[in-house]
């Protein structure tokens, strides 16, 4: 479990992971050192996987965002997802309960991009058998802090 300070410094942090640790500390009422020694082990637990730069995907040139319902012969699960994981197109993958068994979120430039990396690439992953897609016509919500699904 995780105490006020932690909570506190996770929810900082994913507001700002740029923060200096003295920043940081003069929030949650640390010195430096102590609110290092918090972050640090909060990393070594793996509650703080990583620290990125939020890129807006538009502004690069990628504005389709689509959603692949994908169904897979019920031994490649393994192969599937070593495939899922290393493309590059495939911002997120979820196993699902229902009529299929995963859900990839991709990320492309436009349609005539999509319609190639669902025949020619996801299509061909190991195991797809039916892939059912939802083009995303705008975002309303763009991820959401995880620390406030804290109740």
């Amino acid at each position: 479990m995780l105490d006020k300070t932690e909570t506190t410094i996770l929810k900082l942090l994913e507001d700002d992971g740029r923060l200096s640790y003295a920043e940081l500390g003069e929030k949650v009422g640390l010195s430096k050192s102590p609110c290092w020694s918090r972050v640090r082990e909060l990393e070594r637990q793996g509650v703080i996987r990583r620290y990125r730069a939020e890129i807006d995907a538009a502004a690069v040139g990628l504005d389709l965002h689509a959603f692949v319902q994908v169904t897979i012969n019920s031994a490649r699960h393994t192969d599937f997802e070593a495939a899922v994981n290393r493309h590059p197109s495939v911002l997120e993958c979820f196993t699902t309960a229902g009529q299929a068994d995963y859900l990839l979120h991709v990320l492309v430039r436009g349609i005539g991009e999509l319609d190639d990396l669902l025949r020619s690439q996801i299509s061909r992953l190991p195991g797809v058998q039916r892939l059912e897609t939802t083009v995303c016509m705008k975002t309303i919500k763009h991820r959401g802090s995880v620390m406030a699904c804290l109740r």
